[in-house]
């Protein structure tokens, strides 16, 4: 059988079918694409609300690790994500200049 062009992505954690269950909430919360103002759009959920959610639905250690990336990661902020992707721009923009 002929293999298609394109790789057959498969997720190991796909997304939950409900929106508004806890379940999606801490899949899009560990989902590094997905900032808390989208979830806050999505279901309504400050986030604060969601780190409790969290807090409750995870392990200690888990929480503790998941807590560490969201802190240091400006991706889980629409504008600090943002920011980030014209920093990258520019550095791209004139590292080909060169």
């Amino acid at each position: 059988m002929k293999k298609g062009l394109r790789p057959i992505t498969r997720s190991a954690n796909p997304e939950p079918e409900d929106k508004n269950s806890i379940s999606w909430i801490i899949w899009a919360a560990w989902a590094d694409r997905i900032t808390f103002e989208d979830i806050k759009e999505t279901t309504g959920r400050s986030e604060s609300e969601v780190i409790k959610i969290m807090r409750r639905n995870l392990s200690e250690s888990s929480f503790r690790l998941w807590r560490k990336r969201t802190h240091n990661q400006s991706i889980k902020h629409r504008k600090k994500f943002e920011n980030s992707r014209k920093q990258l721009k520019q550095r791209i923009y004139f590292s080909d200049d060169d």
